[in-house]
Formats: C-alpha cells, sequence, structure tokens
C-alpha cells in the first residue's frame, strides 16, 4: 500500500533522464533531482544538505521530458510523494522508499531561459477538446525547449 503527499519542488538533474515503456505500452521517465536547501549563516548564504528525489512521469510529459531535459538542468516538478513498504524477499526485512510521481515537470527559470515550442493535440491523435487551452493563431510545432 502506498501513501500519497503532494509535492512541488525545484532542482538539479542529476543525470540525463532513463526512458521505457511499460508492458502496456505506456511511456516513462525516471529521473533524480537533487534539491539542495541554501541558508544564512553570519551573514553569508552556504549550502544545507542535499535531499535526492528519485522522480517518474508518464505518457505524454514523459515524451516531452525525453525532448527537453538533460543532465544538469534546473527542473520544477509537482506531484505526489508516494511511500513504498515491502518486505526483503531474501531475508525478509522491511524495506521503505519514497518517490514522486510527476504530474508536470517543465525546465525552472530562475537560472535561464526557455523557448516554448507547443505540440499540435490533433497531428498527435489527441481530441482537441481533451487538450487543454487553445493553441490560438500561433503555428503549432513538436514538443521541444531549448535551454541556455
Amino acid at each position: 500500500m502506498s501513501t500519497r503527499v503532494p509535492i512541488s519542488i525545484e532542482g538539479n538533474l542529476v543525470a540525463d533522464p532513463d526512458y521505457g515503456e511499460s508492458q502496456n505500452g505506456t511511456k516513462f521517465a525516471k529521473f533524480t533531482v537533487a534539491v539542495t536547501d541554501r541558508k544564512l549563516e553570519d551573514g553569508k548564504w552556504v549550502d544545507g544538505d542535499t535531499q535526492y528525489h528519485r522522480t517518474t512521469v508518464f505518457g505524454r510529459t514523459a515524451e516531452n521530458v525525453r525532448a527537453s531535459l538533460a543532465k544538469g538542468d534546473t527542473v520544477i516538478v509537482n506531484g505526489n510523494l508516494e511511500f513504498r513498504h515491502w518486505a526483503d524477499q531474501a531475508t525478509g526485512e522491511p524495506r521503505a522508499a519514497t518517490e514522486v510521481v510527476a504530474d508536470s515537470v517543465g525546465p525552472s527559470l530562475r537560472y535561464t531561459t526557455a523557448e516554448v515550442a507547443r505540440r499540435n493535440p490533433k497531428a498527435d491523435g489527441l481530441d482537441a477538446a481533451l487538450s487543454g487551452p487553445s493553441l490560438d493563431a500561433r503555428s503549432p510545432q513538436a514538443a521541444s525547449a531549448t535551454l541556455s
């Protein structure tokens, strides 16, 4: 059984995301986000502890992560923190892990800029009514982001 807690994090990708597809055809991306708190000590900013958040995202968002993000990029992730508990098969010892299951992922604009290219829902085989807000008069393009 798992428990979900809403979470929003901003940090750096520690490696290029890994990609795959489940047996039922669902695409996914897995990556780790390093989050380092900064604190003011004696009038100077210093790094605090670094937390590493293993993250998984599915479907179209996973495809967009693949097209857009790489090691070192600063990202913002919104999703649910899941707590998993199980018994080790070899020893029977209890084990636990946390993982972020992301609903949305994007580049942080705090230290970089990004160029947004919108996807065309009809070209992706989606009903426009299910795709969200209108794409207005701009010409839709394939998903990509150029970070600098």
